[in-house]
């Protein structure tokens, strides 16, 4: 079977609850499928309407009265905020691989009132409420998701044509009290979290969400090896010189074990200026060759400005203190060294192989979020090469 896309959208009640980790562990562990893209949208009243409409549709297989009661949760709930006019938050994953469609729908689940064990992502995150007199009390569909491959291609092609004036980095979309000020800062979910199909994106996500912080851009990312060099570049020169003393006293050790004699103290210093910065060059390769899959050496230079052959996912976070908050649950570079209750306590391995990256300051957010572009149209790219130009 040829390569199928599907997509899973985030409700905004979903993303104000912090379940968006939860969900998005379920989608791959469960499916299996490629997550090929994600992207925030703010959407305007013009693509709330035409998706609502789009929901009614003979070739749904779905019950007219669910589609109904989709088609007005849609209008109310997706819609700018009526007080306010600010636009709601919504996330639209994409995933791609084999009968896409029917394996996210299986694991999204149906709308029911009679609910079950939690099987399905609306089993633990989605609700139906029927009064007495038969009516919907309550309803929260947790996600939405297409029900056939046809379908599915038709509300792709709707949110694409939206993608660059709904979607992206989200401004004015978080409400604030007087006085409060926000800051927006970038995280990185590195590269080993995706080697295989696991829910370790979605835990870290979760775990973040302990900041109460808001989730304004979100992109899948390939580094190509010029944004590794860029975006490390700032610590390349602290690695030529900071580890100059232990390599100096490493090579010292290996120099006197093989030759048999003692070194004076001053032949330790001039190792070191020797070898640290040709060392700190070597680590620097290692960390550009992780987060992009190649060193720069394994390439020609033309090819450095091209995506590499490693995943991460880019995050905007916003709210007050946001770069602080982020950095506290996340922990220190090194994982041995990280508290309990840490991401890197609990998911990293390495002061490099450390589960993920995060701004240190308002002003390295910019740089950062400059450098890797998280409200980068790449949504757009994977429509149109699986479904056609839009």
């Amino acid at each position: 079977m040829s390569q199928q896309l599907s997509y899973v959208i985030i409700t905004p009640y979903s993303l104000y609850k912090s379940r968006t980790g939860g969900i998005l562990s379920r989608l791959i562990t469960r499916t299996g499928l490629e997550l090929a893209a994600a992207r925030m949208f703010a959407p305007s009243e013009d693509l709330v309407k035409q998706y609502s409409q789009a929901i009614i549709s003979k070739n749904d297989p779905q019950d007219r009265q669910v589609q109904e009661l989709i088609h007005r949760y849609i209008l109310q709930n997706l819609s700018p905020d009526p007080k306010t006019g600010r636009r709601r938050r919504v996330m639209v994953l994409l995933f791609r691989g084999e009968d896409a469609v029917r394996k996210t729908r299986s694991v999204v689940g149906n709308i029911s009132a009679e609910r079950r064990g939690g099987e399905t992502i609306r089993d633990t995150y989605g609700d139906l409420i029927i009064g007495e007199d038969n009516q919907v009390r309550y309803f929260e569909p947790a996600v939405l998701a297409p029900p056939t491959a046809d379908e599915c291609e038709a509300k792709l092609k709707l949110w694409t044509r939206y993608s660059d004036s709904d979607g992206g980095i989200l401004d004015n979309v978080i409400g604030y009290q007087p006085g409060e000020k926000s800051q927006r800062t970038l995280v990185l979910i590195k590269p080993e979290n995706f080697r295989f199909p696991s829910g370790r994106p979605g835990n870290v996500i979760d775990f973040f969400s302990r900041t109460g912080l808001f989730i304004v851009g979100i992109k899948l990312h390939r580094m190509s090896v010029a944004q590794a060099m860029e975006f490390y570049g700032p610590v390349r020169e602290v690695l030529r010189t900071k580890l100059k003393d232990m390599v100096a006293a490493k090579a010292k050790a290996a120099l006197e074990k093989e030759f048999g004699f003692k070194l004076a103290p001053d032949k330790e210093g001039q190792l070191g200026d020797l070898l640290g910065p040709a060392f700190g060059d070597n680590q620097f390769d290692n960390i550009v060759k992780f987060m992009s899959g190649y060193a720069p050496s394994d390439i020609p230079q033309a090819d450095w400005p091209k995506p590499g052959s490693e995943r991460c996912i880019a995050l905007v976070y916003e709210g007050v203190e946001a770069v602080r908050k982020i950095r506290d649950v996340l922990g220190p570079t090194d994982p041995s060294k990280a508290p309990p209750g840490s991401i890197r306590r609990e998911f990293g391995q390495t002061i490099m192989v450390n589960a993920a990256h995060a701004s240190d300051s308002e002003e390295n957010a910019q740089r950062e979020i400059g450098i890797v572009k998280p409200g980068e149209n790449i949504f757009r790219q994977v429509v149109e090469e699986c479904c056609g130009k839009v």
